[in-house]
């Protein structure tokens, strides 16, 4: 009996909106000895309803777009008692979490790392009551997945991502909180926060891959505290240039579970999309949460 499959599609994503090469895939899919339901997203949530109403009904959901695309897919299996297994296609302009899992930006590359795969469980992160799959953070260069143009996006990728962060660091504000993760608590004033499972923060960021394991039910917190001298302002700069997350300037532990209380509500990204932040956020990592196919 052929094997089922719900292909979620995000037609916006990406630097080019060419069908071929997901015609490609879904050949692929086929010839592999599934029966393929393509399902083309129409509005942002749309892929959350998809997934949910819809995945329990297949042997696995392959999503095809960026990293919101590939959020919204989690969330809605998530609500699922038994969740199919999950299969990701990177289409977005800069794709975080697949960088770190070495997926293939070919289409036809990815269906077939996906049918060859005898699939694994990784963590899944839980910020408050919503599901994200590799990053949360507040502060610098948030706000640059959501704020740079899609078109913009589209055509300079990686390159827009700096772009807009360069411009948010001209109006750069720290932000006050009380961070308290493995029975050490961080108060002060921060310029970034961020509760990761990726190797690749924000699209600007990166931890070597030695750092960071996917399924140990264990974060990276990456703190960045505000300079208040020429000399914290030197050691963060020379932090950020070496890439050195471990040095003088900034905070970086291995953390199960992360609080932040704050004395207002202050804006977070939940991978790479916008999300709306609260006086206190409880964040946990759900290990090894989610069947994935790569």
């Amino acid at each position: 009996m052929a094997k089922t499959l719900l292909f979620i599609v995000n037609p916006r994503a990406g630097r080019t909106r060419s069908a071929g090469p997901l015609f490609g895939a879904v050949s692929h899919f086929c010839e592999a000895g599934y029966l393929v339901s393509v399902r083309q997203t129409r509005e942002p949530g749309h892929a959350v309803e998809l997934a949910a109403e819809e995945g329990g009904n297949f042997d696995c959901v392959v999503c095809c777009g960026g990293d919101g695309t590939l959020n919204e897919t989690v969330s809605g299996l998530l609500r699922l008692d038994a969740p199919p297994p999950l299969g990701y296609i990177p289409g977005g302009s800069t794709n975080d979490f697949a960088a770190s899992l070495g997926l293939s930006a070919d289409p036809v590359e990815a269906a077939r790392q996906i049918t060859a795969s005898q699939g694994t469980r990784l963590d899944i992160g839980r910020f408050n009551d919503r599901p994200f799959v590799y990053i949360a953070s507040f502060g610098a260069f948030t706000k640059v997945s959501y704020s740079a143009p899609q078109s913009i996006k589209n055509d300079l990728g990686h390159l827009a991502y700096i772009l807009e962060g360069v411009k948010d660091l001209s109006t750069l504000r720290p932000y006050r909180a009380a961070v308290s993760a493995g029975g050490e608590t961080f108060d002060g004033r921060f310029l970034f926060g961020a509760v990761t499972n990726t190797t690749s923060v924000g699209g600007l960021m990166k931890l070597q891959k030695d750092k960071v394991v996917l399924d140990d039910g264990l974060f990276e917190m990456l703190l960045i505290p505000n300079p208040t001298s020429a000399s914290e302002l030197q050691a963060l700069i020379r932090c950020l240039v070496l890439q050195d997350f471990e040095g003088a300037g900034v905070i970086f532990r291995h953390v199960s579970a992360v609080t932040v209380q704050t004395p207002e509500a202050f804006p977070w990204t939940l991978d790479g999309e916008y999300g709306s932040g609260a006086e206190k956020i409880e964040i946990v990592n759900e290990q090894r949460k989610l069947h994935f196919l790569l």
